[in-house]
């Protein structure tokens, strides 16, 4: 799967530009043109990293990066055209990873997707004690759920359940094999608990929430994967 890098800019001619050379270099783009859309989209769970540009309509750069960093680590890198050390602390402050002064050359900007990419895949790599897909974050040391930064109340079993699904994201896994998996080998009761506590998992998650992670693979058993919008 590509990476989904979000553009947020309001200057159509330097939106579309940055959107062309991206692709170009084999990323996958989405285009907001407003601080407010731009919030929506960066949110909604499968965006990689954001280009966001310090003034805009609705919603200004620095708000936009305040309320994503309530509910998302998703890497930032800012742009202005205001060469202020000011601007630069306040966006930093705010939460970006990086910043960079209008005008710039495409090559510096490519370059710091990079390191920045590099510095979050690091980061996961480090600490595989915490998994996530979307919205969706499990803590294996701190045995915690939350969705968006909001606690998820489990049970032993729902948080095993989940913690196996959510490691095996994208494979398609039998009854049997989450059975034998979070209820162990030597398990004689019912073998419809899975089909139970799936049911319990998505009345809390993604009834809850609106947000579909378990899919029935009709004749074989689950999937968990993120919602695709």
């Amino acid at each position: 799967m590509k990476t989904k890098i979000l553009i947020i800019e309001d200057e159509t001619k330097i939106a579309r530009f940055l959107e062309l050379e991206l692709k170009h270099e084999g990323y996958a783009v989405e285009l907001a043109y407003d601080g407010r859309t731009g919030y929506e989209k960066a949110v909604a769970g499968d965006i990689d990293l954001i280009i966001l540009d310090l003034m805009l309509p609705e919603l200004s750069g620095i708000e936009v990066c305040r309320r994503v960093r309530k509910e998302s680590d998703v890497p930032i890198i800012m742009l202005t055209a205001k060469d202020d050390v000011s601007d630069k602390v306040m966006g930093l402050d705010s939460g970006a990873d990086d910043y960079l002064t209008k005008p710039f050359a495409i090559e510096e900007l490519l370059a710091r997707i990079r390191v920045v990419l590099k510095r979050k895949s690091k980061q996961e790599a480090d600490n595989p004690h915490i998994l996530k897909v979307g919205k969706l974050a499990l803590n294996v040391d701190e045995y915690s759920v939350t969705y968006a930064g909001e606690e998820i109340s489990l049970s032993k079993k729902e948080f095993e359940l989940l913690k196996y699904l959510m490691e095996n994201k994208g494979i398609v896994l039998s009854r049997d094999k989450i059975l034998e998996h979070v209820w162990g080998y030597d398990y004689f009761g019912d073998t419809n608990v899975t089909d139970v506590y799936i049911r319990y998992l998505r009345n809390k998650i993604d009834q809850k929430y609106g947000d579909q992670f378990i899919h029935t693979i009709r004749g074989v058993g689950y999937m968990f994967k993120e919602n695709e919008k």
